[in-house]
């Protein structure tokens, strides 16, 4: 189905919206089955494409970089994947606030890769002095 969308909306210029959405899903479709390498390469095609024509769309672009996080992770670079996250986390705080459901739950997916990396003592960190404040905050 991914593809399908894709070839209905490739000859589209760069800028049109449906284009952009049609990237996603393409990317998405592939990451559902299990080709992570393809679909970074469209998540970063579209990556570029939204700092190109929609710089102020923040939330598709740290959208778009979690997905690319997801299947860096799937392909087993979970440090990579790590860093990516720590960037996306410290965006959302930068712009929705530490206490933003969005955020939190981007808080949520650095904690699991901490787990998965072991970092048991950051993730606890992490979670109880950052993470459950501004859960409460939130309420």
């Amino acid at each position: 189905l991914g593809w399908a969308v894709w070839k209905t909306y490739v000859g589209r210029p760069e800028s049109n919206q449906y284009r952009i959405q049609a990237m996603g899903l393409l990317g998405g479709a592939l990451r559902l089955s299990s080709q992570c390498e393809a679909a970074i390469q469209i998540f970063k095609a579209k990556l570029a494409l939204l700092e190109r024509f929609w710089p102020h769309e923040v939330g598709s672009i740290l959208g778009t970089q979690t997905n690319m996080a997801n299947c860096i992770y799937e392909l087993g670079r979970p440090i990579e994947a790590l860093s990516l996250e720590r960037e996306i986390y410290a965006r959302r705080v930068a712009t929705l606030g530490a206490s933003h459901n969005t955020t939190i739950l981007n808080g949520n997916n650095l904690v699991l890769s901490l787990l998965k990396l072991e970092l048991w003592d950051e993730a606890t960190t992490f979670q109880r002095d950052q993470l459950l404040p501004a859960a409460r905050r939130s309420l």
